[in-house]
């Protein structure tokens, strides 16, 4: 299979397994966000909350694409994320999984809404760190501006969540003239027909949410181990031919050369002429090749390198103002260098499959310890259903614009911070408790430096042991 040895095959499906088994974890760490309101306003009873929200879940992996995915991916600069020795890829991977996994499962175990996402990232860097010192380590191991962008993203989600539930409790405090919403939940009666079907339309919606967000960083994941370990196979969508991007690449070629060298800085101008190596190189992959069949599979991750080196230097170099292209030459660069990366952004139907399989069923298993916390631990007071309905439709809304700009949320946090945000427009800030806020404060601020310092302790013991 892939053209592997047995015992490196036996090691790449189970990489895979600890992948998935990290979705499975996620799922069940992550099902509390959506089922708590629903289950503590009587609104579902908890295994059709759990099913239904696993659900969910499953169909919001498949229709979510694979922006976020990539994101993932991309932290890790391409130059430094396959070298000859496989090995070394099964490495990076392992410890990236391990040190996630184990954060999760801590924090799940104590009943913290720690995150999921944050986790995967911290792990990712920790072990683009660690890389770094390595004898062989000649380039940046991280990805500094893909993980600003996503660090700003997981930053802000949270605080916009507390405030803007508190305006939205505001809102329903002064225009909606039925109180009993606003008071605790009868202990064994459903809540009003109306705001029932609020509160389960909001439940619905934060696990659709969820599987179209953290799905994706269990399908970046997946893609992260079949690049690493089976690059001449995964660095391109096998099921395009990769000569049909040359037409692409004689248009990016044509635009960049109407870009004047002297009008450059000095950085500019190295940029350009790394730019024409790259597609210098593709040029020659590509010349006397009439079928795909022509096409040495050792070419393909050179291709998928050649690809993104250029984008990379492409898009820093337009970005200066001293490189003086016309509207038209900027929109058929855009237009060539998006469909050139049709071939390397990708995955395949049968790794989303998986993903939502495993986040479905781990949505099912282990959620009665933090819906507990998010129900009855955040505030001083039990969860009324304006406050649940409220919450649950700021995080949805939260989530699902994240997914739409291809940037990750932590739907644990910005859940946690809305519900927080409710116990204050409901009472004041002394309405939270104190010990369980500063515990989850607590986990969000750990999260990445022990993430980071376990996978990349990790990395380096493996690459040791090489």
């Amino acid at each position: 299979m892939f053209g592997l040895e047995p015992h490196v095959l036996l090691l790449l499906i189970a990489c895979l397994v600890a992948a998935c088994a990290f979705e499975f974890v996620n799922g069940f760490h992550d099902t509390a966000n959506a089922v708590a309101t629903v289950i503590y306003t009587n609104a579902l009873r908890p295994w059709v909350a759990v099913v239904w929200s696993a659900f969910w879940n499953f169909i919001g992996v498949f229709s979510g694409g694979i922006a976020v995915a990539m994101g993932i991916v991309y932290l890790l600069p391409v130059e430094s994320l396959v070298d000859q020795n496989v090995y070394h890829g099964i490495a990076m991977v392992g410890a990236l999984i391990i040190g996630a996994i184990i954060w999760n499962v801590g924090t799940w175990y104590y009943g913290l809404p720690s995150s999921s996402s944050h986790a995967l990232i911290g792990s990712i860097l920790g072990v683009g760190i660690a890389f770094s010192f390595l004898p062989e380590s000649s380039n940046a191991a991280v990805n500094w501006g893909k993980a600003g962008e996503t660090g700003i993203a997981l930053l802000v989600g949270p605080l916009f969540g507390f405030s803007l539930t508190i305006i939205m409790m505001f809102l329903l405090k002064r225009f909606v003239k039925t109180k009993s919403i606003f008071r605790e939940p009868h202990k064994r009666k459903p809540p009003p027909v109306w705001i029932r079907l609020i509160l389960i339309a909001t439940c619905t919606l934060v696990s659709f949410f969820h599987g179209s967000n953290d799905g994706q960083k269990g399908v970046g994941l997946i893609m992260l181990i079949l690049i690493g370990v089976v690059p001449s196979y995964f660095a391109l969508d096998h099921t395009k031919n990769p000569l049909d991007m040359r037409d692409s690449l004689v248009k990016i070629e044509q635009v960049m050369s109407k870009v004047n060298p002297a009008e450059l800085s000095p950085a500019d101008q190295k940029a350009l002429a790394e730019i024409k190596a790259q597609t210098d190189g593709l040029d020659a992959i590509f010349a006397g090749k009439t079928s795909v069949q022509q096409l040495p599979t050792e070419d393909r991750f050179k291709i998928r390198k050649g690809i993104l080196l250029t984008a990379n230097r492409a898009k820093a170099l337009l970005g200066s103002d001293k490189v003086s292209l016309s509207t038209a030459d900027r929109a058929t660069y855009d237009e060539a260098i998006k469909n050139m990366k049709n071939f390397t952004d990708y995955a395949p139907s049968w790794v989303l499959l998986i993903v939502s399989l495993s986040l479905a069923c781990g949505t099912m298993i282990g959620w009665q310890r933090i819906v507990k916390t998010i129900g009855e631990r955040i505030g001083k007071e039990h969860l009324t259903y304006a406050q649940g309905a409220s919450s649950e439709l700021v995080a949805a809304t939260m989530i699902g614009v994240s997914t739409a700009y291809g940037l990750p949320s932590s739907t644990t946090h910005v859940l946690s911070s809305a519900i927080a945000g409710s116990m204050v427009a409901n009472r004041g800030i002394k309405n939270l408790n104190p010990q369980m806020v500063r515990n989850i404060a607590l986990a969000w601020v750990l999260t990445l430096p022990v993430t980071m310092f376990l996978s990349g302790g990790l990395f380096l013991l493996f690459r040791a042991l090489i």
